[in-house]
């Protein structure tokens, strides 16, 4: 029979990093408040009968924020449970007081349901490492319950913690009488946090780690001048590297296609096949592909700035601007996320505690430039902007623009909000900002390659199959009746011809508007559909130089500017429409913002290719 073991613990204390450790899963874990945003489950590796599960992290057992409720409401019902066998609350053992008064609120509960508790004190390696140890056998006498010191990152420990959750699944509540009998139990909010400062000081490490780098670095992040400074430079510095890091491998990837395309169309018949092949597959998938390494870059660099903990203090530097725009320093880190991809963002805006900042977060994060318009962005930026650089090569024009059109999906956002909170008084209350801030740690290389890896490979996937049905369907259109002879007397060319003046006003011929057409779908089969249609129009030739081809085909500078703004704008993501409508209940939030957005894009395109045309005369 299957039994349950819950984890439980404060945001930040490496719960998610031990259940990746007990049960071998690749649960999202990074170095700041809020990133578990589920309830996540899996079987136990050292025993398959027992389900682990992990519950996001909490400060309180009296939830004050929706992700808190979560888990508080799931907890509560998971006592009761008679399939639990364990609750183990993890705790961060370099700040154990703030983490008693937590695990204390469990023990608590836990003795009324008659529930064994475990307290996994946590970073055990960190003590180590500064020459301190805690005092685990004495908080165990003291608590009346396990007390057991690990590291979720090396190891330490886990083995004694998975004798004991292995013990309780085999008998029953074993600790029950020492937890009623207990001299610890309290329900006052002040004897608690007493007598967690009394047990700390007690058992927990003498003085308090790291306390002098931490406060330097925090004095230099967080200072009013050098802190905005660091943070403009930092996201300079994101946004640079996806064209400066990221280059190389998209050359390998290209030149790979290239190759392969070069050894297999020999070997096909020459006919309908070997068209599809060069025009579907690398012409139109192949494009797409040779984009991927820079969602790898964005997303490791991203994870490395979850990972050190300064993700916290970027969003205490940005509370007081975000403020003028109806939002919250908590709004930053579902935004930021949403630079990955828009999914992860509103799940992540559940740690905004207010509903009225939240829901504002939500109109802001469609607009944030999320990696699915990246090919988009790198395709028209290098078809359009030198690949020349300013100060000695030092900054490049497309790195520039790529972090120009970034700030301006940005600014997007928070004008939205700005005007939507400014029309609605109700929008403008707001509860206390209150986030803890985490310490500065090293990255981990290792998980952070993985997790570059996966979202690379997810966003592949994902994306592949939709592309590899819209290229087969575009393709089809495209080649006959006649073959591919003149794909302007395709079925293709016919349809496209009838909605070219809807996109005649930026410049753009009936190609681009099939292609943007087929992008509401998701807006990097934008790449994959040019991609197929001018390899259909130029044969084998150049199959994946689609750079080329646009600046062949005499696209005017206003109509790359207008695609630009459009994509930065629009929102083409039909799984960003879903996961709103699960967040807000209702789908009239995501109607309203497809429709909107949609006009606003549509006007703003306009705009900018009258402007841009009217400049470059």
């Amino acid at each position: 029979m299957i039994s349950k073991t819950i984890l439980i613990g404060s945001p930040n204390s490496g719960k998610s990093l031990l259940f990746n450790r007990l049960t071998g899963l690749n649960q999202k874990v990074a170095n700041f408040p809020g990133i578990t945003v589920n309830i996540s489950s899996g079987k136990s590796i050292a025993d398959p009968e027992q389900l682990v599960m992990d519950f996001p992290g909490v400060y309180s057992l009296r939830a004050i924020s929706a992700e808190e409720s979560i888990s508080v409401d799931a907890f509560n019902a998971g006592i009761k449970d008679p399939d639990i066998s364990t609750i183990v609350c993890v705790v961060d053992s370099t700040r154990l007081e703030k983490g008693l008064i937590f695990a204390l609120q469990v023990i608590n509960a836990c003795a009324e349901q008659n529930k064994p508790v475990v307290i996994a004190a946590n970073m055990a390696d960190v003590l180590d490492s500064h020459g301190m140890s805690m005092d685990a056998e004495g908080l165990s006498a003291a608590l009346k319950v396990p007390v057991v010191a690990i590291s979720a990152k090396t190891g330490l420990g886990l083995d004694q913690l998975q004798g004991l959750i292995a013990s309780h699944r085999n008998s029953p509540s074993p600790y029950t009488g020492d937890i009623e009998n207990s001299d610890i139990i309290a329900t006052d909010d002040s004897i608690v946090h007493r007598q967690a400062q009394q047990l700390a000081a007690t058992f927990g490490p003498k003085g308090d780690l790291l306390i002098n780098s931490q406060t330097r670095l925090d004095q230099f992040f967080l200072h009013s001048v050098f802190g905005g400074l660091s943070f403009v430079f930092i996201m300079f510095l994101l946004f640079q590297s996806i064209f400066t890091w990221a280059a190389p491998i998209m050359d390998g990837v290209e030149g790979l296609l290239q190759f392969a395309a070069g050894v297999v169309l020999p070997l096909l018949p020459s006919g309908a096949i070997s068209d599809f092949v060069a025009d579907a597959l690398f012409g139109g998938i192949g494009a797409f592909l040779v984009f991927v390494p820079q969602i790898f870059i964005l997303t490791l660099v991203v994870g490395m700035l979850e990972d050190s903990g300064y993700l916290a203090r970027a969003a205490v530097i940005c509370h007081k601007p975000l403020r003028i725009f109806g939002l919250t320093g908590k709004s930053f880190i579902p935004m930021l996320s949403s630079v990955a991809c828009a999914i992860p963002g509103i799940y992540a805006a559940r740690t905004v505690d207010s509903p009225r900042k939240r829901w504002l977060t939500y109109l802001a994060i469609p607009l944030m430039p999320c990696s699915a318009r990246l090919p988009v962005y790198s395709l028209l930026i290098a078809a359009f902007i030198p690949a020349t650089g300013a100060f000695g090569g030092v900054v490049g024009w497309q790195g520039l623009a790529m972090v120009s059109i970034y700030l301006f999906g940005i600014l997007c956002g928070l004008l939205v909000t700005a005007l939507v909170s400014r029309s609605n008084a109700a929008l403008q209350t707001d509860l206390p900002f209150v986030l803890e801030m985490p310490p500065y740690r090293l990255p981990s290389w290792k998980p952070l390659l993985r997790n570059a890896w996966d979202r690379s490979k997810h966003f592949v996937t994902k994306a592949g199959k939709v592309i590899f049905a819209v290229t087969v369907v575009i393709w089809v259109l495209g080649y006959f009746p006649n073959q591919g002879a003149d794909l302007g007397e395709s079925w293709l060319g016919a349809m496209g011809k009838l909605i070219e003046p809807a996109f005649a006003p930026f410049g753009l011929d009936w190609k681009y508007g099939v292609a943007i057409l087929t992008s509401f779908l998701a807006r990097e089969v934008f790449v994959g559909t040019l991609g197929t249609l001018f390899g259909i129009e130029g044969g084998e030739e150049n199959v994946i130089s689609l750079v080329a081809h646009i600046q062949n085909s005499g696209l005017p500078i206003g109509a790359g500017f207008a695609l630009l703004v459009f994509f930065s704008i629009a929102l083409q993501c039909v799984s960003t429409l879903a996961v709103l409508r699960r967040e807000t209940g209702s789908w009239r939030l995501p109607t309203q913002l497809f429709i909107s957005y949609s006009i606003f894009a549509y006007v703003a395109a306009w705009l900018t290719f009258v402007i841009v045309q009217g400049i470059a005369g």
